[in-house]
C-alpha cells in the first residue's frame, strides 16, 4: 500500500524535496528486505498523512539511492533523520514510537 503524503526520495529530487522545504522532513533511509524497516514503515505512513501540511515525510531505499546514504553517512538501517531549512537536526537510528518520531517533529517546526 502507497501512501500518497509519502515522498519517495531519489539522487534526483532529494535536494528540490528536502533541502529547499520550507516545513520539517522526516527521512526514512530503508531497504525492502530490512525487517525493522517493515516494523516502522506503516507507523511512518501514518504521520505523513496526520502531519500533512505542518511537515513532509519521504522514504529513501537505500538500494535504490546508495549516493544517499552515504551522503548521510547512512550505515544501518531504518535510519530516521529530520530536516529543518535543509539540514539534518535529528538522528534516529532504529525502531522508536511513533510519539517520539511526532514529538521530534514537532520540536523542529
Amino acid at each position: 500500500m502507497s501512501n500518497e503524503n509519502v515522498l519517495q526520495l531519489t539522487d534526483g529530487n532529494f535536494d528540490q524535496e528536502v533541502s529547499s522545504s520550507e516545513l520539517p522532513v522526516l527521512v526514512d533511509f530503508w531497504a525492502p528486505w530490512c525487517g525493522p524497516c517493515k516494523v516502522i514503515g506503516p507507523v511512518i505512513d501514518e504521520i505523513a498523512s496526520e502531519l500533512a501540511g505542518s511537515a513532509k515525510v519521504g522514504k529513501v531505499n537505500v538500494d535504490e539511492a546508495g549516493a544517499l546514504a552515504g551522503r548521510f553517512e547512512v550505515t544501518a538501517i531504518p535510519t530516521l533523520i529530520i530536516f529543518k531549512g535543509g539540514a539534518p537536526v535529528k538522528r534516529i537510528t532504529g525502531l522508536t514510537s511513533k510519539a517520539n518520531l511526532v514529538a521530534e517533529l514537532t520540536k523542529a517546526g
